[in-house]
C-alpha cells in the first residue's frame, strides 16, 4: 500500500487549529461562570442556548463546507438513529453537568475533574466492557489519575471551600456522559460503519437542543433584564467561539493531526481554565488543589502516551474508532483514519 505524506505546512496549520480549539474550549467555563453571576441563567438553560446557538452556526458552516472524501459504507437507518440518540443524550449530560460543576465548585476544579476523569473512565470501561488491555503503563496512569482525584477531594476538607463535593459529583457525571458516549462509538465503530463526524456533531447538537428545551423552560430560559446586553454578548460568545468555531477548527485540524497528539494538546484546555479562574475570576487554589491538579493532568498525559504506544505497536489486534470531542467519532476531515497507527486513541474532550 502506498502512503502519502502530509506536507509540513499542512501539519503545522492543523496543530495550530487544534491548539486554538483547546484554548477556545478552555474559555467556555469562564464565560459560564460570569453568566451565572450576572444573567440569572442556570446550567440547563445556558447549555440549551449554547447548543441551539452552536447548532445554528454549525449549520451555516455546513452550508458552505465542501464535502470531502469518498463514499462510506451505508449505515442501517435504525443503527443510525440509535447512534445519534446516544451521542445526543451523552452530549446533553456531558455539557449540562459540566456547567453545573462550574457553578457549584468553580471553574478550575470543575474543568480539571471533568477532563481528568473522562479518559480514566474510558480506559476502565474499555477494559471491563470490551476487553481492551491497559498494560502496565496504562494501569499506573489510571491509578495516578485516581490518586490525583483523591487529593483534589482532600482539598475540600480544609474549610477553604475551594472544592465542593456536589460540584465534583457533577464533574464526574459530566465525565461519565462523555465516556459512555465514547465507548458506545468505539463499539459501534467495530461494526465497520459510521457517519461523517461533522454531521454526527450536528445531529447530536440537535438532539441536545430538543432534550434541553423543556427543562430550560422550567429552570428559566431568559436572562434577567439587569446587565442584559452583557449577558447576551456572553451567550453569543459561548455559542460562537468555544462551540461553533472550536468544533470547526478541531475537525479541520484532525484532518492532518494524529488523535493521540490532539489528546495531549487538549490538556491546554484545563490549564487555560485554571489560569483564567485564578487570574480573572479570583478563585483560590489551595496546595491540595494544586497538587491534585498536577498529579491528575500528569497521569492523564501518561495514559494518552501509553495508549499511543499501544496503538502503534505491531500486531495489535483491537480495532477501535476513536471518540471525538464530546464523544463523537474522530477521523480525518475526509472521514478516514488520521493515521494508520492511530486507530485506538481517545480524542480530546472539549467543553
Amino acid at each position: 500500500m502506498q502512503h502519502h505524506s502530509t506536507p509540513a505546512p499542512a501539519v503545522g496549520r492543523g496543530l495550530l487549529f487544534v491548539v486554538l480549539s483547546a484554548l477556545a474550549w478552555g474559555t467556555a467555563g469562564a464565560a459560564a461562570a460570569l453568566l451565572f453571576d450576572t444573567s440569572g441563567l442556570g446550567p440547563v438553560a445556558l447549555t440549551f442556548w449554547r447548543t441551539a446557538g452552536g447548532l445554528a452556526l454549525l449549520l451555516a458552516v455546513r452550508a458552505v463546507r465542501r464535502p470531502r472524501g469518498g463514499a462510506r459504507r451505508p449505515e442501517p437507518r435504525r443503527r443510525r438513529i440509535v447512534r445519534i440518540a446516544v451521542t445526543g443524550l451523552g452530549l446533553t449530560v456531558f455539557q449540562t453537568a459540566y456547567f453545573a460543576a462550574v457553578e457549584a465548585t468553580g471553574l478550575a476544579v470543575g474543568t480539571v475533574v471533568t477532563l481528568g476523569a473522562g479518559p480514566v473512565l474510558i480506559a476502565l470501561g474499555g477494559r471491563v466492557l470490551m476487553g481492551e488491555r491497559l498494560g502496565r503503563g496504562g494501569g499506573l496512569a489510571v491509578a495516578g489519575a485516581l490518586a490525583g482525584l483523591c487529593v483534589l477531594m482532600l482539598g475540600g476538607t480544609d474549610g477553604s471551600g475551594s472544592v465542593v463535593p456536589l460540584g465534583v459529583g457533577y464533574a464526574l457525571l459530566s465525565a461519565l456522559g462523555y465516556s459512555a458516549m465514547t465507548l458506545y462509538i468505539r463499539a459501534h465503530g467495530r461494526q465497520g460503519s459510521g457517519g461523517d463526524p461533522f454531521g454526527t456533531t450536528l445531529a447530536a447538537f440537535a438532539v441536545g437542543a430538543v432534550l434541553l428545551a423543556p427543562l430550560a423552560a422550567v429552570e428559566g430560559p431568559w436572562p434577567q433584564a439587569q446587565d442584559l446586553g452583557w449577558s447576551l454578548a456572553l451567550m453569543a460568545y459561548v455559542a460562537a467561539v468555544p462551540t461553533a468555531l472550536a468544533y470547526g477548527l478541531y475537525f479541520a485540524g484532525l484532518a492532518v493531526v494524529r488523535a493521540a497528539t490532539a489528546s495531549v494538546i487538549a490538556l491546554i484546555e484545563p490549564v487555560t481554565a485554571a489560569a483564567i479562574a485564578v487570574t480573572l475570576l479570583g478563585e483560590h487554589l489551595t496546595p491540595f488543589t494544586l497538587v491534585g491538579t498536577g498529579v491528575l493532568l500528569t497521569a492523564v498525559t501518561a495514559l494518552v502516551l501509553a495508549e499511543s504506544r499501544a496503538g502503534s505497536a505491531p500486531g495489535v489486534a483491537r480495532e477501535v474508532v476513536r471518540g471525538g470531542d464530546a464523544g463523537l467519532q474522530v477521523t480525518g476531515g475526509d472521514g478516514g483514519a488520521v493515521d494508520g497507527g492511530d486507530r485506538q486513541q481517545p480524542a480530546p474532550v472539549g467543553e
